[in-house]
């Protein structure tokens, strides 16, 4: 059940009631062009102090007003650092970035703040990390901070490609992960799965089109992938997109979700995992495009949507910026 810091420690007071096993901070919130707030969560086990970053649009921008609002006030920063808090966490207690797909909103972050970032794996299917030094990281529109790629390279961040529906350690961490391609508007994303030592998982969904629309089965693989961990109880919570609300219409998606797509994909783990297997399930909703239009807040609206049409019992939730999570 999803706690704010508060809640979970009174929670793991009170008997029955188990402690959380991951814990996330919302770094940027939303899709599209709010830049400044754009998708970046970062997660750790609660088995260990270290974080991996689950895409990276808004980085800097994050950690400030992550602390700003408390997110990090059990960090201690060692007396002998030269760094800030927000320096702090980003050289040293980051250890790596999980890249769902190489569009400029779920990279900003991560290129911007390389310059004076540490040494780092960035993680991802092959066509991401290739899309990434091809695009980014070319000494054209940025100088070259991976180990591979065009020109001289500054090998602050190294390629590390992922199989897919493999885990493989995430370094410097308790976790492992498992990267599940998706389909997005013809081209590939990706959802981590993140397993902690005893078996938990969280699941973060890159950008997504539902497989009706993408004619696909990427999702379809996934929820296979996951409904034996629903069956034991061991998925944690997930975060994934709904970038538009069901006013959109399907040629206009993209390779996005609105809340009647995301809850049919649902509806399908449900059916692989049991009839009310997902009750009570923690599931965040990222990537919500701002708009520019007068008129009711699109986070209102998808927030409506997906309440008045929820018969799977699952907790819909929708944190801001800076906003610290417990699963």
């Amino acid at each position: 059940m999803l706690k704010t810091k508060l809640a979970l420690l009174i929670g793991c007071l009170s008997f029955g009631v188990n402690a959380a096993s991951f814990e996330t901070v919302t770094l940027g919130s939303k899709g599209g062009i709010q830049d400044g707030n754009l998708t970046a969560f970062m997660l750790k086990s609660e088995q260990d102090d270290n974080y991996v970053m689950l895409d990276a649009g808004s980085v800097v921008n994050g950690l400030i007003v992550s602390e700003q609002k408390g997110a990090f006030e059990d960090v201690q920063v060692p007396a002998d650092s030269k760094y800030t808090k927000v320096g702090y966490l980003l050289k040293e207690r980051v250890k790596g970035y999980l890249i769902s797909h190489a569009h400029l909103d779920h990279v900003a972050g991560m290129i911007i703040s390389s310059p004076d970032d540490s040494h780092k794996p960035i993680y991802g299917l092959s066509a991401t990390n290739e899309a990434l030094m091809n695009n980014y990281f070319n000494w054209s529109a940025w100088p070259n901070f991976g180990n591979e790629g065009l020109g001289f390279k500054l090998s602050k961040y190294t390629y590390t490609d992922l199989p897919e529906f493999q885990w493989q350690e995430v370094k410097g961490t308790s976790m492992q992960v498992m990267a599940m391609p998706l389909a997005h508007s013809g081209g590939q994303s990706t959802a981590f799965m993140l397993k902690d030592k005893v078996g938990d998982v969280f699941v973060y969904f890159g950008d997504t089109g539902p497989d009706a629309v993408e004619k696909s089965d990427a999702l379809s693989k996934v929820w296979s992938t996951l409904a034996p961990f629903v069956k034991q109880d061991k998925l944690k919570g997930i975060v994934i997109e709904v970038s538009f609300t069901n006013q959109t219409p399907d040629k206009a998606l993209f390779g996005h979700l609105t809340p009647n797509w995301l809850l049919k994909e649902l509806t399908a783990l449900e059916t692989l995992a049991g009839k009310g297997s997902l009750n009570d399930l923690d599931v965040v909703i990222s990537h919500i495009k701002y708009s520019l239009k007068k008129g009711e807040d699109p986070q209102t609206v998808i927030k409506r949507q997906l309440d008045e049409a929820n018969k799977l019992g699952v907790k819909f939730h929708f944190p801001a910026q800076g906003d610290a999570l417990s699963f």
